[in-house]
């Protein structure tokens, strides 16, 4: 098993104490193609929690299969006032499956399922075997301001994250190559990392069932793959605060995972 350099009390404190410390869960880095674990660590990685909004891959791949996302731009949905507005402004405009992406619209997240239906989002779940693949709680049809997968009955595992990035990259799901085609345009970094192209979602969320977000124990994750040459890796991180921190913990998860990828596979 390769490692970061460095003991692992070393690694640890470099990955997570980021100005104020956040505790580590998981962090695994997978060859995508062997399944071999490259990282794994935390105490964690069988337990399973929110997906918060890195279940917007998901989603991604739903709705492209569907026919409900077409590209990068279309559909293009307005703002509506009934609409979850927490974003801010970059929530409260048109929105299209890029921006949606990289703005983590939570309300355009909300409008595909609603498209997709509750039997159809509930089969596309099973069929990804999709953590605990629970969507019961909240209805696609009259969410509020709600979402299954926002602190509520659909739960994963970062070890079921890494799986599941593996059938994307493997092109294992059940779903069309354009799906998978689009949702990697959608989710891809900016820039590359050390000759590594990545692509991923973060998410934000906290314990608990009841749709109410607790600043003050947030996890934070960030999933997804990476590939360089030949070379493909499935990863996930899970971090949780332990007292209110900005920026939010899904993206200081994303900041130090990226950070660590060049030492991953030397």
């Amino acid at each position: 098993m390769l490692g970061f350099p460095g003991s692992a009390a070393t690694v640890v404190a470099a990955f997570f104490c980021l100005p104020a410390c956040a505790h580590e869960l998981c962090t695994i880095v997978a060859d995508a193609d062997t399944g071999q674990s490259l990282v794994h660590s935390g105490p964690a990685c069988a337990e399973r929690v929110t997906p918060a909004s890195t279940f917007k891959i998901a989603i991604s791949l739903m709705g492209y299969d569907a026919g409900i996302l077409q590209d990068e731009s279309r559909p293009a949905w307005p703002y509506q006032p009934e609409y979850p507005d927490w974003g801010g402004d970059a929530w409260r405009r048109e929105i299209t499956p890029q921006a949606w992406m990289k703005d983590s619209v939570f309300w355009y997240s909300q409008q595909v399922a609603r498209e997709l239906g509750q039997q159809r989002f509930g089969a596309y779940v099973r069929a990804f075997q999709y953590g605990n693949e629970d969507v019961s709680a909240v209805a696609v049809a009259h969410p509020g301001h709600n979402g299954a997968w926002v602190v509520s009955s659909l739960r994963i595992s970062a070890a079921e994250q890494v799986a599941f990035m593996r059938k994307i990259v493997r092109r294992e799901l059940s779903v069309s190559s354009q799906a998978i085609d689009m949702t990697a345009r959608i989710t891809r970094h900016p820039v590359p990392v050390d000759g590594w192209t990545v692509h991923g979602k973060t998410g934000t969320g906290s314990p608990g069932s009841d749709n109410r977000y607790d600043a003050s124990r947030a996890y934070g994750w960030y999933v997804g793959w990476a590939t360089r040459g030949e070379r493909r890796l499935a990863f996930a991180t899970l971090i949780q605060d332990e007292q209110v921190q900005k920026p939010n913990a899904g993206l200081r998860a994303r900041d130090a995972l990226l950070q660590r990828l060049p030492a991953v596979d030397r």
